[in-house]
C-alpha cells in the first residue's frame, strides 16, 4: 500500500513538473507579445507625436504666402 501511494505521488510531482515547464513557455510567450505590441503600436504613436508637428510647420510655412 505504502508503494502504491509513493508511485502514485511520483507520478503527480512528475506531471506537476510538465505543467510548470508548460506554464513558464506560456508566460514566456505572452511577455514577447506583449513588447512585440508595445514596439508596433506604441513606437510608431510616439514618432507620429514627434513629426507631424514638424510637417505641419513645413506646410504652413510652405502655404504661408498663399494664404
Amino acid at each position: 500500500m505504502e508503494q502504491d501511494m509513493q508511485k502514485k505521488l511520483d507520478e503527480q510531482t512528475a506531471k506537476l513538473d510538465a505543467i510548470f515547464v508548460s506554464v513558464e513557455k506560456t508566460r514566456k510567450y505572452f511577455l514577447v507579445t506583449l513588447w512585440i505590441s508595445v514596439l508596433v503600436i506604441i513606437l510608431p504613436l510616439i514618432g507620429l507625436i514627434i513629426v507631424v508637428p514638424f510637417f505641419i510647420s513645413t506646410f504652413s510655412q510652405t502655404y504661408k504666402g498663399l494664404l
